[in-house]
């Protein structure tokens, strides 16, 4: 039976959209339904008070991936923003990534050679202990005053856990740069597009028909039978029923405050707070990621927060079990030939966007080469 659709795309992210755009390109003919109200995802951005607000946190395009950037570069500009997040505690803002400028703050040190000889000496007693956790993890790499002021706090905020509860891979290494650049990507290629994310997807889907606020798994009979194939970008977990177990994810609630008549709140996109005390990991102003003017300010600060099914997955859990559980899923997906599983939820991984345009791309040129 000859089918109205070749692909069927559940999910209106970053990978759907690359997917779709590349396949409509080659002359076959797509259909994304999105369970919420609104496309691209995660990276979703609207407009308030001449302000570009990223909804689901802060995200800046970083590559070195050229095919990805010039690929990208036929739906948007980019503005050339460069991430220089800072980070406060104990009333003190300190820069980031850990550089010079970081270093001098810290300890008063001037040169790079200071520096390393003071990293060196508060590496001292933990540099041959054989890390049990994040936190011995953390003491080996750079000694008690960086990881008691920037990753203890921050890092047990995040995942909701103690640093000694915690698995030591989750830090295998902490970048030190010896220069007084506070350019927090070394990617050649980086910024945000001058009209938001939003538009961006918009762009690549043009001519494509997307269906919003469907809930593909209420009805999949239904939406399987218009297509030959389908690409899932959802849980994977959630696709088969979680008929094996539930995948673990960390979460994140975001409070938005709008400040009216204050044009500037702190001065810079991000502020780190590292503090254990303070409930939230940063607070993000979104009028500095596009350099928007306006006489107001919106500010919004993110708390990690434990997840259920029924919340929104941020941050895959992948330790051993998850892992061996989304393997276990894997192979369950291997019987279904016509189902193709995509995205950071689909392949339960942490994805840059870079590397997800570059998944989406790889998978297209799979597909092609299969036919």
């Amino acid at each position: 039976m000859n089918k109205k659709y070749d692909y069927l795309i559940i999910g209106a992210g970053l990978y759907g959209a690359t997917f779709a755009q590349q396949m409509t390109q080659m002359g076959k003919k797509c259909l994304i339904i999105e369970k919420r109200d609104h496309i691209a995802g995660n990276i979703y951005t609207k407009e308030s008070h001449n302000i570009q607000i990223h909804q689901y946190g802060a995200h800046i395009f970083h590559t070195d991936n050229e095919e990805v950037w010039n690929y990208l570069q036929q739906f948007t500009v980019f503005n050339g923003y460069i991430n220089s997040p800072l980070a406060r505690y104990e009333g003190k803002v300190y820069n980031l990534p850990f550089n010079m400028n970081t270093f001098n703050s810290l300890w008063g040190v001037t040169t790079p050679e200071e520096a390393k000889l003071k990293i060196a000496e508060q590496r001292g007693e933990y540099a041959d202990i054989d890390p049990k956790n994040l936190e011995e993890q953390g003491l080996k790499l750079c000694g008690k005053d960086i990881y008691y002021t920037f990753i203890k706090g921050y890092t047990e905020k995040q995942w909701g856990r103690l640093a000694t509860e915690l698995p030591s891979f989750i830090i295998k290494r902490i970048p030190f740069r010896f220069t007084y650049d506070n350019n927090y990507f070394n990617d050649r290629y980086q910024g945000i597009p001058s009209d938001g994310y939003t538009q961006l997807v918009a762009n690549m889907l043009e001519g494509i028909e997307v269906r919003t606020g469907i809930d593909y798994l209420e009805d999949r009979a239904q939406w399987d039978a218009l297509a030959d194939k389908v690409l899932y970008t959802g849980c994977i977990d959630a696709f088969f029923g979680y008929k094996l177990g539930t995948l673990e994810y960390r979460s994140l609630r975001f409070e938005n405050e709008w400040l009216m008549d204050v044009e500037d709140f702190q001065g810079n996109a991000v502020v780190n707070y590292n503090e254990a005390k303070v409930p939230f990991t940063r607070i993000i102003e979104h009028k500095h990621f596009n350099k928007n003017q306006s006489p107001h300010t919106l500010i919004t600060r993110e708390y990690p927060a434990n997840f259920s099914v029924g919340d929104e997955p941020y941050y895959p859990i992948n330790d051993g079990p998850n892992n061996k559980l989304y393997h276990a899923y894997k192979e369950e997906a291997a019987s279904h030939p016509n189902i193709l599983f995509g995205g950071r939820l689909g392949l339960y991984a942490y994805a840059d966007m870079d590397d997800t345009v570059a998944a989406a791309l790889k998978a297209v040129k799979k597909e092609l080469n299969n036919k």
